[in-house]
Order: structure tokens, then sequence, then C-alpha cells
């Protein structure tokens, strides 16, 4: 029961934070995973090197792994690229800084989506996720910023909150070919942030602390089950309640 052993399972920014605890737990649990990312300090067997901004890097990668595994069970959207400038104040932004995030971030979400449910179309099977937030889901609070020089990019919310309808797109297009589309959308994950953040945070989350990498890992890997084989469409949130009030 809630099974992934033996399914072959690609996570994009499988170097990153999330994309680490994601790889390591899956592959404890007997799922054949590949970590997909743009940099790897020690690539490892299971590893490709996909760039989701770049169009022939998405669709080489793809095609390589799938001519060595013969298809692909699952996949997570889990990339987060951003330009160098990310977290400037809303009216500082430059334009041409916002549109490169979003040609990143949300259409490489829709890049990877495009080749890869196709072939998930063919198979007749599959489920892919998408790495949303809670910030796609609500506004901001600003107060938890307060004290620091942190704040929460503009480009964040509308990605986010486009990829929450997009996954619904999806959910209902490829339905009809047994394949499923769900988004998971975690709160606040701690990474070493100020303390003050920290603090901000955790006063007002109802479970009183921020989440952890393996708080998450255990939604994802739920939706990539066959007992989640009537899921689709589903924006699951994992939050510790932050959404809630």
């Amino acid at each position: 029961m809630f099974s992934i052993k033996d399914k072959v399972i690609i996570v994009t920014g499988g170097n990153g934070l999330l994309g680490k605890q994601m790889v390591s737990t899956f592959r404890e649990h007997g799922a054949i995973v590949i970590a997909a990312d743009i940099y790897f300090e020690e690539q490892g067997y299971d590893d490709f090197i996909i760039d989701i901004t770049v169009e022939d890097s998405v669709k080489e990668g793809i095609a390589a792994i799938i001519e060595k595994y013969n298809r692909i069970d699952g996949w997570v959207n889990n990339a987060y690229p951003r330009t160098k400038d990310w977290g400037t104040k809303f009216e500082d932004i430059a334009l041409e800084s916002w549109r490169k995030n979003v040609d990143m971030h949300l259409n490489g979400y829709f890049l990877c989506s495009q080749v890869v449910l196709e072939q998930m179309k063919i198979q007749g099977f599959g489920s892919l996720i998408n790495m949303s937030s809670i910030y796609g889901l609500v506004g901001p609070d600003f107060t938890i910023y307060e004290g620091t020089e942190m704040t929460m990019p503009a480009a964040y919310s509308a990605i986010k909150g486009g990829l929450n309808n997009f996954t619904r797109y999806l959910a209902s297009y490829y339905g009809s070919y047994q394949v499923r589309v769900n988004t998971v959308s975690p709160g606040g994950i701690f990474d070493n942030q100020p303390e003050s953040f920290v603090n901000n945070y955790n006063k007002k989350v109802p479970m009183k602390r921020m989440g952890s990498p393996k708080d998450i890992v255990s939604g994802v890997a739920f939706l990539l089950t066959d007992e989640a084989s009537y899921i689709t469409g589903h924006n699951l949130v994992v939050d510790g309640g932050w959404s809630v009030i």
C-alpha cells in the first residue's frame, strides 16, 4: 500500500533543498529516481543535466530517459530558476527581470509538462506534480519580513498562481488518458533564514513552526502512488495551517 517501488520518477531541481529530500526519500522507498538539474557537485548514476529553461535540453534529456528506462511513471516540476535580482522590492523591479523570471519558471514548467505528458499519454498512465506555494493561493503577509532585508518576490505570486490553474487545465486535458496532474503547495520551509523572520513566521502559523523538506515529501510521494489513481487537478496544501487563517 502507498508504494512507489520500481517507479521511474524524475525530479527537476533535484539538487536543491526540496529536490534532494525527494530524491533521497524516493530512492529509500525503492523508486528509480532521476535527479534533473543544471549542476551537480558529484553527478550520480541516475542524475541528468537538464536545464528547464532550454527547449533542446528538456527534449533531449527526456528522450534519453525514455531510451534508458522505456517509461516515465512520475515527473515532479520542482526546479526554481530565478534571476540574480530575485527579491527586489516591487517598485524597483525592472520589467525585463519580471519577464525573465516568468519565462524561466512558469514557461519552463510548461515546456517540461508538454513533453512529459505526451509521453504519458502514449503510455496510458503517469503522474505529474507541479510544485507551487501557499503564495500561489493566498496573498503574502509582509509583516513577517519586518526587521529583515527579505521580501516576497512579486513574480513568485504570479508564477505560482498561474501554475495552480495551469495544473487544473492539464488535469482536464489529459484525464481521459489516465494521466494525472496535481499541485503541491508548501508553506514556509526553514532554510537558515534570519532569526527575526523565523520568529515572525512561527508566531503566525497555527503549528508554530516552519516546515522542513521532510514535511513536504510525503505528500508528493502519495500523489505518485497508484493509491492516488483517482486524484487529479488537486492542490495539496502542506503549510502547517498557514492558509486557513
